[in-house]
């Protein structure tokens, strides 16, 4: 094994993440139908919300109030009432990728696992209990509590001081998104790994090592 550490995403990279289906389940528990074009406006606050985040515009506590300020007002809630019930519906509904399981068991025979996520502490920790995945892991890196998000630097450096690495030509980055995953483990000097199911164009100017359409890829190219 070239790598002595192989970190990797969570979201879409070991899990699936179907923000639609989980808001669906907890307005259920409301007894509210949520609709495709509820979901439309909800991913039009949402989204620039997320890039402010991962800019440090904005902290994670008002990514996750602000985004349910509408919704909160409406039904006599708090936005932190409705996001505890978003996370939770989340981890409920969550589900691994296809060969995730196998290729972790594969992988953590040669080389040290971590995980690096922009994702909340809330649903992090309880899914990776729920899914057995738990135990593959040295390291669980989450920007909530690290207090900076990727593609920022900062957050891999943090990543390598837990790790007690400083050759990191050894550590892989694994991940679905070329601007945070990729682009963030290139700039602070590592190999990376894009997860390209989709056969999404590349954007230029972001050349990771490796790219895969598949994790059973991944655990080929590594191990043969």
């Amino acid at each position: 094994m070239k790598y002595q550490w192989i970190l990797f995403d969570a979201d879409e990279t070991l899990f699936h993440f179907d923000a639609f289906r989980g808001l669906q389940l907890m307005f259920s528990r409301h007894n509210i139908v949520f609709s495709n074009s509820d979901f439309e406006q909800y991913e039009a606050i949402n989204k620039p919300l997320w890039v402010d985040y991962q800019n440090g515009i904005i902290s994670a506590t008002e990514l996750q109030n602000i985004r349910f300020e509408t919704w909160a007002a409406a039904l006599s809630l708090s936005t932190e009432q409705l996001n505890t019930a978003f996370l939770k519906a989340m981890a409920d509904i969550c589900t691994p990728l296809a060969g995730a399981k196998s290729m972790l068991e594969a992988l953590s025979q040669h080389a040290k696992l971590g995980i690096i996520t922009n994702g909340f502490t809330a649903l992090q920790e309880i899914r990776l209990e729920r899914t057995g995945f738990a135990d593959f892991f040295d390291v669980l890196i989450i920007s909530e509590q690290v207090g900076v998000a990727k593609p920022d630097v900062k957050i891999y450096d943090y990543a390598c001081q837990q790790m007690n690495i400083t050759q990191r030509q050894q550590v892989l980055m694994v991940g679905d998104n070329p601007h945070s995953d990729i682009l963030g483990g290139i700039n602070a000097g590592m190999d990376t790994c894009w997860l390209n199911s989709d056969q999404k164009p590349l954007p230029k100017g972001i050349t990771p090592t490796y790219t895969i359409a598949s994790l059973a890829e991944l655990q080929t190219i590594l191990l043969t």
